[in-house]
C-alpha cells in the first residue's frame, strides 16, 4: 500500500503554492492610489498578506495611521477585489519545484486540497491560471468555513470536503495563521522558507521547516508515519 494511502495533504495558497505577492501588489497600489495615499512597496505586501483581503486593506492602511469604519473597509475591499480579479496571475508563478511534489504525494496515495484566506472564487481563478487546479480534491478559501485560519474550523471544513480525516492529514503552509489551524485541529504543519511572514519561519511552531519541494514528499511521508524528522 502507498505509504500516504488516507492520507489528506491541505495546502496554503499565497507563498505556499505559489508567489503572487506581484499581482497583490498591484492590485492594492490601485486602491492607495485611488485614496491619494503612496504606494506600498513589494517588502510590505508580502508581510501584510496572510488573513484575506479585508485584513490586506487594513494593514496597508494603517501603516498611515488610518482606520475606516465597517462601510469604507467593504468599499475599500471590493475596490481591490475587482482590481486583482482583472489581472489576477500576471506576475503569478508556482514556486520552484511545485509541481513535481504535488505529483509524487499524488503517487504516494495522498490527496491533495487548498486551505486559503484567499477567496475561493479568486483562489480557483488564480490555480486555474497557474494550471495547478488538477491536482485539488477541494479549494476551501476564507468564504466557505464558519471560522478561517487561524481557526480550526477552516482547516477540518478544507480536509473534510477532500473526504480526508483530520487524524491523517498535514497542514503545508508559511504563516502562523496556517500553524495555529492545524495544531488547533490536532493535525502537524510543515512550514515553506520563502513564504509571506513577518516571523522567522522556524520561529512559527511548525513541526518542520522545507526550503524545496523536492523535499516535501519524504517529509509527508516521515511525518505521518510517525518517523523521526533528522534535524539540520
Amino acid at each position: 500500500m502507498p505509504p500516504l494511502s488516507g492520507c489528506t495533504i491541505a495546502f496554503d495558497l499565497d507563498g505556499t503554492l505559489a508567489e503572487t505577492a506581484g499581482d497583490m501588489h498591484t492590485a492594492l497600489n490601485h486602491v492607495l492610489v485611488a485614496e491619494g495615499l503612496p504606494q506600498a512597496t513589494l517588502s510590505d505586501v508580502r508581510n501584510f498578506v496572510g488573513a484575506g483581503a479585508r485584513a490586506l486593506i487594513i494593514r496597508a492602511f494603517s501603516v498611515h495611521g488610518i482606520h475606516h469604519d465597517d462601510a469604507k473597509l467593504d468599499q475599500l475591499t471590493e475596490a481591490y477585489i475587482a482590481a486583482y480579479a482583472l489581472d489576477i496571475a500576471t506576475h503569478s508563478t508556482p514556486f520552484p519545484g511545485l509541481a513535481p511534489a504535488l505529483v509524487k504525494l499524488k503517487s504516494l496515495g495522498a490527496t491533495l486540497c487548498v486551505c486559503t484566506n484567499k477567496r475561493t472564487d479568486l483562489s480557483n481563478q488564480l490555480l486555474d491560471a497557474l494550471g495547478l487546479s488538477h491536482h485539488f480534491a477541494a479549494v476551501i478559501g476564507s468564504d466557505i468555513p464558519r471560522n478561517r485560519k487561524p481557526h480550526p474550523d477552516h482547516y477540518i471544513t478544507a480536509i473534510r470536503a477532500a473526504h480526508g480525516d483530520p487524524a491523517r492529514s498535514l497542514m503545508v503552509g508559511d504563516s502562523s495563521n496556517d500553524v495555529q489551524s492545524a495544531k488547533a485541529a490536532g493535525a502537524p504543519v510543515v512550514v515553506y522558507a520563502y513564504g509571506y511572514t513577518d516571523t522567522a519561519p522556524d520561529l512559527l511552531g511548525a513541526d518542520a521547516v522545507f526550503k524545496h519541494f523536492e523535499e516535501l514528499p519524504d517529509l509527508a511521508v516521515r511525518i505521518l508515519n510517525y518517523q523521526p524528522i533528522p534535524r539540520v
